[in-house]
């Protein structure tokens, strides 16, 4: 499952659901005025279960108490490097927004975060490349789903 909030960028978006589509994630919760580009999404939208909510905190305050993991997507000084992290199974990938990332109020919910390593600059991926990645290394993790 993937929760991601409202995005600055619909291009994102579409992105996001491509990938997860792709990736064969079943559910992915979006918050505010989503607007899904078709050239870009490819039709994933119609591939993935997508639900709009009004705010994510809920849900996810919801989700963890129904025993999923929420593992967020950012740089924090307590960040697993995505190479040495084994994701649970059963879990909610959480993304941030592209500029101000993941929210104080749901940083304190999560279970774990993750990073992608940069090497160069800028010191982060945009969040729709990021996300890719990390369902990328899930599926890596999990091939047979």
């Amino acid at each position: 499952m993937l929760a991601m909030p409202q995005m600055r960028s619909n291009v994102n978006v579409a992105r996001i659901i491509r990938a997860a589509a792709c990736c064969g994630i079943g559910t992915v919760l979006a918050s505010g005025n989503v607007k899904i580009d078709p050239k870009i999404s490819r039709e994933g939208e119609q591939h993935v279960d997508l639900q709009i909510r009004r705010s994510l905190l809920p849900v996810l305050k919801k989700l963890r108490s129904a025993g999923y993991p929420l593992v967020g997507l950012e740089q924090t000084s307590h960040s697993h490097n995505i190479h040495e992290y084994t994701f649970p199974k059963k879990c909610v990938l959480v993304i941030g927004h592209e500029r101000n990332g993941i929210t104080d109020e749901v940083l304190q919910l999560l279970d774990a975060t993750i990073e992608i390593p940069v090497w160069g600059m800028p010191f982060s991926y945009n969040a729709a490349t990021a996300t890719c990645m990390a369902l990328y290394e899930y599926c890596r993790q999990y091939p047979s789903g």
